[in-house]
């Protein structure tokens, strides 16, 4: 008899993924298996799991479709994998990652080990005192638009395992279930809530957006935080230029500008020579515009500056009105 052909996956590379999951937390899925209930039989859920990874025999369940209502209207997408099915993609981006991280560019700080948003918000606010003209961009649904032939030919630029590319390509296209229990064939896109769909996009638009800014643009600045971000341009007749060949560059990979979201912004920060329509631009939840602030000696000035926005503000407003916290009066108030 022919010997099952096996992958060279461990009992603890399952464990350390399962850790990391463990803390991220989460909903249930399909299954409506929950990180608890998981946990009452972990030794031998995780040998399950083990054992179906390191055969091949590994098939993930339908992705549980969960819509949530956007910031200004509309409704977004998520798909939320099971317990199981969001270990086995952390084990896979583990490893993978190690292959693609080194090759990402500086400038992309989504999502993305010893990087965070506020590293990008810092580096934004001082380019932004160093050029005039911002083009803010923002590309229009992203994560459900992926081509897979694209994104298969960009991973195969970094040598997967077998096992990772194996699993990557049932990842593509197993189905969304609604909450009637009905299956959605999937063709293009990656799930948004996927533990390994940051890490796709982000090599997605390595190709297709960071690389075309090294070799085309290479005196402009830009910072990506997955599919927001901002190109720093030195006049505006260069950031039409941008945004013309940015535009011409994401269709041939289909994806899409998104329109409402995506100006040319004049960031100068005092005493203007011209009047612009758009003198400010919101990234990551702050808001750049010029301020008036004051210099260590107490010289009031206006400088280009960012600021939590309203947009942001009002929703940690919300949250926190969620919590209905219990006001417990002071001795002093009582009689």
């Amino acid at each position: 008899m022919e010997k099952t052909k096996s992958f060279d996956i461990t009992k603890q590379m399952v464990y350390r993924a399962y850790r990391k999951i463990k803390a991220n937390k989460g909903a249930a899925g399909v299954d409506h298996v929950s990180l608890e209930k998981f946990k009452t039989n972990l030794k031998d859920n995780l040998y399950k799991l083990w054992n179906r990874l390191s055969s091949g025999s590994y098939f993930p369940l339908a992705v549980k479709a969960v819509e949530i209502p956007k910031r200004k209207g509309g409704i977004r997408v998520l798909g939320i994998p099971t317990v199981a099915d969001r270990i086995a993609q952390m084990l896979v981006k583990a490893s993978f990652e190690e292959k693609v991280e080194k090759h990402f560019l500086p400038d992309s700080y989504g999502y993305r080990p010893g990087k965070s948003a506020h590293d990008a918000l810092k580096i934004t606010r001082r380019r932004c005192w160093k050029t005039d003209w911002v083009l803010e961009f923002d590309i229009k649904g992203l994560f459900d638009n992926i081509n897979h032939q694209l994104l298969l030919k960009a991973i195969n630029q970094h040598s997967p395992s077998s096992w990772e590319l194996l699993y990557i390509k049932r990842w593509l296209v197993v189905p969304l279930q609604n909450r009637q229990g009905q299956t959605i064939t999937r063709k293009i896109g990656v799930p948004q809530s996927g533990v390994i769909s940051t890490l796709l996009a982000n090599l997605f638009l390595h190709y297709s957006f960071d690389r075309l800014m090294k070799t085309n643009f290479l005196n402009n600045p830009w910072c990506r935080y997955v599919d927001d971000g901002i190109i720093h341009c030195h006049t505006k007749k260069q950031a039409k230029l941008i945004q013309k060949c940015l535009k011409q560059r994401l269709q041939e990979c289909f994806l899409e500008l998104h329109p409402e979201k995506t100006r040319i912004v004049y960031c100068k920060d005092s005493n203007p020579k011209q009047k612009e329509e758009n003198i400010q631009f919101i990234f990551l939840g702050y808001t750049f515009k010029p301020r008036k602030t004051k210099s260590k000696k107490g010289t009031v000035f206006t400088s280009f500056l960012p600021a939590i926005s309203k947009d942001a503000k009002k929703s940690i407003y919300q949250e926190v009105r969620s919590w209905r916290l219990l006001w417990i009066p002071t001795n002093r108030f009582l009689t």
